[in-house]
């Protein structure tokens, strides 16, 4: 019976799902795929449409297999792609963000004039936008000419946000003037950003002038009020205070009523210049004419500035919330923090002080965020003031928040400050668990304090705390860096002894250790712990087992190795590995005896030696 299209495209789809788990990597294009799609005898029935629907929606979000099989169709005889093929692959492709096969496949686009949906410009230019290349979302923008407006307002506005923060400030004015032709209705986020940005410089008449294009087309979607403290404060920031002034009256003629925040911008430049009888004046406007800014709308707007990751707008709007005393919600200030931490820290953290200021508490997720920010910064003496501010709060009340503490002070490379946490959380009750004591191992081995590091391994262990493995693979792996053989040795079995099965990690660095140390014997005895232990992890292991051997000079050692593990795990690569050596030192005897062994043995892997 006939399969259906719809039935085709899901068969095949299947197919190339199941042979990919298989293959290594999965889910990514391979030669053995294309065979797959020849046994499936699919060449036949291959049409564009079939194509489309085995991409959209089976291969969505796997671009590897949906751009690998738009190409194998293309080399199909008599098979030509249309606008149907093409959506569905770039689809793909923008879910995953994989920006250089967009671009390839547009050129196509461009160059064949193949017709795109507006739905797929939309899906494109957002993709671009969020992976901040903002010059190619420009360009697909241009692309899409007279169906702009289908495209749809909420991505020409993030488009023109974007635009006017990079700076491309020429690029920027030609998407508002589309926007404005092709009727398409701005937001508060994009003419807002726009606005602020990209005219700070401009004379008033040209603002004003902005502002009456877009109350003729639409002035629905924004919210002017907004749009009058963004026009002040980017004609403050430019030391532009006078044409500022100016400004607040024509602003509230078109219906854009500043409010509350505007006029203390103004106010407060004025305080700066030391302009007292113009702030007064400026400070009786504001009672007389101002509103009261409406933190719901601000809180809206912050919040897309840091969904669209315009942090630097979201930290300056809300530096003039914050440093106004104006209201803004908890969640708000939160997240401010945590985005604005990434770029400027210190900003971030006076963001904090000033939500502590009003008695409230970051959360945890904020507070970590907030750390490993300041952490990256190489900011430690502001981090140790974090914590010593929020444990004034008494915010450090469990393990879990104590545990975000240490782990920041560990990896800020603040060992003594970690130590002294630990302490506090043992006079408090609160831990410290393995995680704990994890953490500063970690920081103590980091920075080559092993003394300091075993003492704790000792205090751990006498507070009743028990390590787990990664306790073990840490202090083990510095062991062994240090050449503590012994110590190293003494730890591996005490795993055993606890129940705890060692990683590849622990026996990749105890049989270096061991081989350097000059003690194979001791070093085969633990690789036949890896053995016994799982046969997988000793196969992965076995190669560089040898390699360590061979470096070392213990090549007969090796050879006898091989033997013995043939019939349990065979790896064609470790005996290619001491052939190889034995070939650059120049014994041939040893090199000669091994292969007539494996002869005898095996004539299987002698071929695959020969032949690999």
């Amino acid at each position: 019976m006939r399969r259906s299209s719809a039935e085709l495209a899901s068969f095949v789809s299947r197919a190339l799902l199941t042979a990919s788990d298989q293959a290594i990597p999965t889910r990514a294009w391979t030669p053995s795929l294309e065979q797959t799609l020849h046994q499936l005898g699919c060449r036949d029935s291959l049409t564009p449409t079939l194509v489309a629907r085995v991409i959209d929606p089976f291969l969505l979000h796997h671009h590897s297999l949906a751009f690998g099989f738009f190409n194998w169709a293309s080399q199909q005889p008599g098979f030509s792609h249309t606008s149907a093929t093409y959506q569905s692959v770039l689809k793909s492709l923008s879910v995953s963000r994989q920006f250089n096969s967009i671009d390839k496949l547009l050129k196509q686009v461009r160059l064949h004039k193949i017709f795109l949906h507006p739905s797929i410009y939309r899906t494109v230019i957002g993709s671009l936008v969020s992976g901040r290349k903002t010059h190619s979302a420009f360009s697909v923008f241009c692309d899409a000419g007279p169906i702009v407006p289908e495209i749809g307002p909420e991505v020409c506005n993030s488009l023109l946000a974007v635009l006017s923060s990079d700076g491309s400030t020429k690029s920027a004015h030609k998407v508002f003037d589309e926007m404005i032709d092709r009727g398409v209705r701005l937001s508060t986020l994009g003419f807002g950003v726009f606005v602020w940005r990209a005219f700070r410089q401009k004379g008033l008449n040209e603002i004003f002038s902005l502002l009456d294009d877009v109350r003729k087309v639409d002035f629905s979607g924004i919210d002017g009020s907004i749009i009058a403290l963004l026009v002040v404060h980017g004609l403050c920031t430019e030391s532009r205070v006078k044409d500022a002034i100016i400004s607040l009256e024509e602003l509230r003629k078109r219906d854009c009523k500043p409010d509350f925040m505007a006029y203390r911008i103004v106010a407060e430049s004025l305080r700066e210049m030391r302009s007292v009888v113009d702030m007064d004046m400026i400070l009786k406007k504001k009672r007389k004419f101002g509103v009261a800014p409406r933190a719901s709308d601000y809180r809206e707007l912050i919040l897309q500035f840091v969904s669209e990751k315009l942090t630097s707008e979201a930290k300056e709007l809300g530096e003039v919330i914050v440093s106004g005393n104006f209201s803004i919600d908890d969640d708000v200030l939160n997240v401010l923090i945590g985005s604005v931490s990434a770029t400027d820290p210190l900003h971030a953290v006076s963001f904090m002080k000033s939500m502590l200021e009003k008695e409230k508490l970051p959360t945890l997720l904020t507070l970590t965020n907030l750390s490993e920010n300041l952490c990256k910064h190489e900011k430690g003496d502001e981090l140790v003031e974090v914590f010593q501010l929020l444990s004034a709060k008494d915010y450090f009340m469990d393990l879990e928040s104590y545990n975000v503490m240490v782990s920041s002070l560990c990896k800020g490379k603040m060992v003594k400050e970690a130590y002294q946490v630990l302490h506090e959380m043992k006079k408090k009750g609160v831990g410290p668990d393995v995680s704990s004591y994890n953490f500063l191992l970690e920081a103590l081995c980091n920075e080559d304090l092993v003394r300091p590091a075993k003492r704790l391994w000792d205090e751990m262990f006498a507070s009743g705390c028990c390590g787990n493995s990664e306790s073990y693979s840490i202090i083990i792996r510095k062991f062994c860096e240090v050449g503590l053989v012994e110590d190293a040795c003494r730890l591996f079995h005490h795993m055993f002894d606890k129940g705890l099965k060692p990683d590849e990690s622990i026996y990749k660095s105890l049989l270096q250790c061991l081989c350097q140390a000059k003690k194979p014997e001791t070093a085969l005895e633990v690789f036949n712990k890896s053995v016994e232990q799982d046969l997988t992890l000793a196969k992965t292991l076995l190669n560089p087992f040898v390699i360590c051997l061979c470096q070392e000079g213990f090549l007969h050692p090796t050879s006898k190795l091989l033997r013995e593990l043939t019939c349990i795990v065979v790896s064609v690569e470790s005996h290619l590995t001491l052939l190889r050596y034995l070939d650059d030192i120049g014994d041939s005897s040893l090199r000669d005896e091994h292969i007539q062994w494996v002869a005898d043995t095996s004539p299987l892997l002698l071929h695959a030696i020969r032949t690999g």
